[in-house]
C-alpha cells in the first residue's frame, strides 16, 4: 500500500509559451495540474510510496493526465476512466510583473462526479497519511460528501490526514465555503495552510493565534503556516520553529506550495524534527519554482539533499 494517497482532480493545464494576454492569440504547452497529483509525484521523487485516487474523462486527456503521473511511480489504480466524460482543462495567461491567473474548464467534468464510492475503505486505511485539499470539497456536493467520508473512514485506524485549504475563489461562485474549510482544517492531524488563507478561515493572520486555534481548537499534531517568499513557521504542540525561504530564481511559483507540502510529510514519515520537516518542506517548495510547469521543477531526493546542505550537482 502507498504511505502517502491523495485524493482530487487533475486537468490538463495549457501554459502559453510567451507572456501576455491570452485575447491576442497563443501557442500553448500542454501540461498536467492538480494539487494533490502534485504531491504525490513530489513524495514518489522524495523516496517514498504514493497514491492517488480520482477520475478522469476516457478521452485523450485523460490517458494523457493518468500516463504521465503514473510514469512518475504513483499508484494510479484507484484513477476511474468514465466513459462518455471529459476531463478537466485550464489555460494559464501570465503577464510580466503579475500573478498569474488561471480560466478554468473544468465544471461538469469527470472529477466533478466523485462520490463515496470512489474511496475504497481498505485501500486508504492501508496508508499512513490521507492527503487532502480544499479543492475537491467545492466541485460539487459529491465531492464535498467524499471527502468527509475519507476523513471519517480513516479515524480510527492509526492513518492521519493531512490538509491544506488550498483556497480557489473561483471555484467557489456565489457559495461561501470559508465555514466548510475551516471544519476540515479542524479535522485534520495535520495542517499545512498559507497566513492569508489562515485570515479568511479563522480572520486572524498572526501565526501565534493560528497555532494556537489548531492545537487548541482542532485534532492538529503537527501545522506549518507558510509564507511564501517571507518563509514558514512549522510547529508541533509546544513548540514553533521560523523557517526561513531559500534563495531561489523564481521562475514560476505555481506549485510551490505542493511541494512544500510532500516535503513536510515526508519529513514527518520519516521521523524527523519539525524544524527538519519544514526545511525539507521550504527548500522542495523553493526549488519548484525554477521551471515552468506545476512539478517540473521539483528536485529528486538527491538534489533536495544536496540544495539542503548547501551544494549543487557537478555540471560539468
Amino acid at each position: 500500500m502507498p504511505e502517502i494517497i491523495a485524493v482530487g482532480e487533475t486537468m490538463v493545464s495549457f501554459v502559453p509559451e510567451k507572456k501576455g494576454y491570452l485575447r491576442y492569440g497563443m501557442s500553448f504547452i500542454p501540461k498536467v495540474a492538480g494539487a494533490e497529483s502534485n504531491l504525490a509525484v513530489y513524495v514518489s521523487r522524495f523516496g517514498h510510496t504514493a497514491g492517488w485516487i480520482s477520475r478522469l474523462g476516457e478521452d485523450e486527456f485523460g490517458y494523457l493526465i493518468r500516463n504521465t503521473i503514473r510514469a512518475e511511480g504513483v499508484d494510479t489504480s484507484h484513477v476511474r476512466l468514465v466513459e462518455g466524460e471529459r476531463s478537466g482543462v485550464m489555460f494559464r495567461q501570465m503577464l510580466p510583473g503579475r500573478e498569474t491567473s488561471v480560466f478554468y474548464y473544468r465544471k461538469d467534468s469527470a472529477a466533478s462526479g466523485m462520490d463515496e464510492s470512489d474511496v475504497s475503505a481498505e485501500y486508504i486505511k492501508g496508508a499512513k497519511i490521507l492527503h487532502l485539499t480544499g479543492i475537491t470539497p467545492v466541485l460539487s456536493e459529491s465531492c464535498l460528501s467524499m471527502t468527509r467520508a475519507a476523513m471519517d473512514m480513516v479515524r480510527d485506524c492509526g492513518c492521519m490526514v493531512s490538509f491544506d485549504p488550498n483556497i480557489r475563489k473561483k471555484l467557489w461562485g456565489s457559495r461561501d465555503y470559508s465555514e466548510i474549510l475551516r471544519e476540515m482544517t479542524l479535522e485534520a492531524d495535520i495542517v499545512m495552510l498559507g497566513r492569508e488563507e489562515a485570515g479568511i478561515l479563522f480572520g486572524t493572520e498572526e501565526v501565534c493565534r493560528i497555532l494556537e486555534l489548531l492545537f487548541q481548537h482542532g485534532r492538529t499534531k503537527y501545522a506549518a503556516v507558510k509564507d511564501g517568499s517571507r518563509g514558514a513557521v512549522a510547529a508541533v504542540p509546544g513548540e514553533s520553529v521560523v523557517i526561513p525561504s531559500y534563495p531561489c530564481c523564481c521562475v514560476d511559483p505555481i506549485g510551490a506550495g505542493d511541494a512544500f507540502d510532500a516535503g513536510f510529510l515526508c519529513g514527518i514519515l520519516e521521523g524527523r524534527s519539525i524544524e527538519e520537516c519544514g526545511k525539507m518542506g521550504a527548500a522542495a517548495g523553493a526549488m519548484a519554482t525554477e521551471c515552468e510547469g506545476d512539478t517540473e521543477g521539483c528536485p529528486s531526493r538527491r538534489q533536495l539533499e544536496l540544495f539542503l546542505r548547501g551544494r549543487e550537482e557537478v555540471a560539468r
